[in-house]
């Protein structure tokens, strides 16, 4: 039991033994403790005074004053003294007793504190980034890969078994227009990063395709007047793109637009789309080999980031083995499955009503989930057919599957656990988990990948190198090259991650630099900035003794940190069972703003030896609960900004 659950304990304890002896009929009474808002009021509180009042026909602060009088503080006990204000009853830490558990623990467990393992450990994958083969990796994915690989640090610390897992989704539209384009081309070689050069071709080639496709059909003779509107507004609209394009990818654009196939465009792409599912080997040549491309530049990019993956995992594969056909003649054969010529669609919600799942799903009485389709009318399967199967896949390995994905695609992962539960697919139904992500905004930017026109994370990564290497250009410390390159890069990196993980995951956030690189508040290089001035500090002090007095740690400051530093335990164990990456950053965030407090009215190097010995001890906790915490996100510190 660490020292603050024992305090609680105590706290907990007293109260019921006084309660019991002051109001009887309250013997039983549960106590709720808090964390009060202000330190002033105490380190833990109880209500509870303001409870019996209620029935009592006496003011809370009347019963707080005797229950107060009948709390025993024994000799040795985590409890200081407890006190009483408008009927509230506050609970002081005993900081000489509390002060050396902490620290000891801190200090001797070092890169292992904080970091509690489940009595529960679990099997767990977790799929994220997944992004398409058809460009680079954008600020919309970066949130994606930075908030999957910060849960899969966390739980992986938390005692769990965990497989990062990306999804190649290679038999996609997408893939088959870019390697449509590609062939056109003649399969060139780019001297430009592959996956960046690649999104341009995905942009150029889709928009020569609509252009060309809008033209033919608005050349059909049997069309309606609203029809005819609707595809001459869908033409403008490409004509604008494709006027974008040639101003900024000219002759890339020009290439595509001078040759693709004037038979049948459109028919080429499908055919390569088919011919992938079916393994022809001539189009399992083409499409590899510009997936395989695609993924280097992608694959670049996670390594600047620091992100890695345990498996890879193809679309195609799941076809060719037969999974994704095994899976629609599972569903066909359900009786919430209706066909019409070739299509079929799944009736969603009345496998809700029929096995009464709304309280399961957490489904409003009024919701009503609409139906899944799950083949056109031309035959093909649609992708959450192949999600399904995909699924069942990773829950050969796993327990339990979080796929992190945007908020936009919470009705398709809905309609995909009703369906695995209509297939007898219970535990996948139930153990698989959306953990969803909102928006980031650029203020000032609009995207659309089609346009060619985002934000590439490869651009954000270089521009936060840049704005962190003017920033230290102006500092005095001398550094080597060598030195200054890698404080730059982690330093850039951690602000970045942070950025996207410290807002709550189901909100946009607005991506700024300013936010982003403050050394004011609330970002990485805020925190980065108090473990850089904590080295400082004990590279000062030199040599710590291991022996200390903690009972001269008696500046309010120094009280506010270890408890904080006490916190971490409590904190770590549930950011990771409630999947909350951001209340790690938000705990190391309120400990870098007291410790940069504290190094402006505390002064740690010009004191006694007890006291210099016992604050660089504390010192040299914060660093490590510091770096404990930002390790979780898949952020390290530099000992020098």
């Amino acid at each position: 039991m660490n020292v603050l659950h024992k305090f609680k304990v105590e706290c907990c304890e007293s109260t019921r033994a006084a309660v019991t002896s002051t109001f009887r009929d309250w013997a039983d009474k549960n106590i709720r403790l808090m964390v009060p808002s202000n330190v002033d009021f105490g380190d833990l509180s109880t209500s509870i005074a303001h409870e019996i009042a209620r029935q009592q026909g006496e003011s809370p602060d009347q019963i707080a004053t005797k229950i107060c009088s009948a709390i025993n503080i024994e000799e040795g006990s985590t409890i200081a003294r407890v006190e009483h204000l408008s009927g509230y009853i506050n609970f002081r830490l005993n900081y000489t007793l509390a002060g050396k558990s902490i620290l000891d623990s801190v200090i001797s467990e070092n890169q292992g504190y904080g970091l509690v393992k489940t009595s529960a450990p679990n099997a767990i994958a977790v799929e994220h980034t997944s992004a398409n083969p058809s460009g680079p990796l954008t600020m919309g994915h970066a949130r994606n890969a930075v908030l999957g690989d910060a849960l899969a640090r966390i739980l992986s610390a938390r005692g769990h078994s965990i497989t990062r897992r990306f999804y190649v989704n290679d038999a996609g539209r997408q893939v088959s227009i870019l390697a449509y384009g590609y062939k056109l081309l003649g399969e060139p070689k780019s001297n430009e990063k592959p996956d960046t050069w690649l999104g341009k071709l995905y942009a150029c080639t889709n928009c020569a395709l609509e252009i060309e496709m809008s033209k033919r059909k608005l050349n059909s003779a049997d069309l309606s007047q609203d029809k005819r509107i609707d595809l001459q507004r869908n033409l403008d609209e490409w004509t604008d793109v494709a006027s974008e394009l040639e101003t900024n990818n000219k002759e890339l654009f020009e290439r595509i637009d001078a040759m693709r196939d004037e038979n049948d465009p459109e028919k080429a792409v499908q055919d390569i789309g088919r011919k992938y599912e079916s393994n022809d080997p001539d189009a399992v040549r083409l499409v590899r080999k510009v997936a395989d491309m695609c993924l280097d530049g992608i694959r670049a990019t996670l390594a600047q980031m620091e992100i890695e993956f345990d498996t890879w995992d193809w679309e195609s594969q799941l076809l060719w083995t037969g999974e994704v056909e095994d899976v629609l003649q599972r569903l066909l054969k359900l009786p919430f499955t209706a066909t019409t010529g070739s299509s079929a669609t799944l009736d969603v919600n009345a496998i809700v009503e029929t096995y009464d799942l709304r309280e399961l799903f957490k489904l409003s009485d009024t919701y009503e989930v609409p139906s899944l389709t799950l083949v056109r009318s031309d035959g093909t399967t649609l992708y959450p057919i192949r999600d399904i199967a995909y699924t069942l896949f990773k829950f050969r390995e796993a327990k339990e599957v979080i796929n992190v994905i945007a908020s936009e695609q919470k009705l398709p992962q809905l309609q995909i656990r009703l369906a695995l539960y209509a297939m007898g697919e219970r535990k996948a139904a139930t153990k698989l988990i959306h953990y969803s992500y909102g928006l980031v905004e650029l203020p000032g930017e609009k995207m659309s990948k089609r346009r060619a026109i985002y934000i590439a994370l490869d651009d954000v990564i270089a521009q936060a190198r840049r704005r962190v290497e003017e920033e230290m250009a102006e500092r005095s410390e001398e550094v080597s090259k060598e030195e200054s390159d890698r404080i730059v890069n982690s330093v850039a990196l951690g602000a970045v991650k942070f950025a996207l993980l410290n807002v709550n995951s189901v909100k946009n956030l607005a991506f700024t630099w300013d936010r982003v690189l403050s050394l004011e508040q609330n970002s990485a290089p805020f925190i980065n900035y108090a473990y850089t001035r904590a080295g400082s500090i004990l590279r000062k002090i030199k040599n710590l003794n291991e022996k200390y007095d903690p009972s001269t740690l008696n500046h309010p400051l120094e009280h506010i940190l270890l408890y904080k530093l006490a916190q971490m335990p409590d904190i770590f164990a549930d950011a990771a069972d409630q999947m909350k990456p951001e209340d790690l950053a938000n705990y190391a965030n309120s400990i870098a703003e007291k410790f940069h407090e504290y190094y402006e009215k505390v002064d740690v190097i010009h004191t006694d030896e007890h006291v210099k010995n016992a604050r660089g001890t504390l010192v040299k906790a914060i660093q490590i609960v510091l770096s404990n915490t930002m390790e979780l996100l898949g952020i390290t510190l530099t000992e020098r900004m």
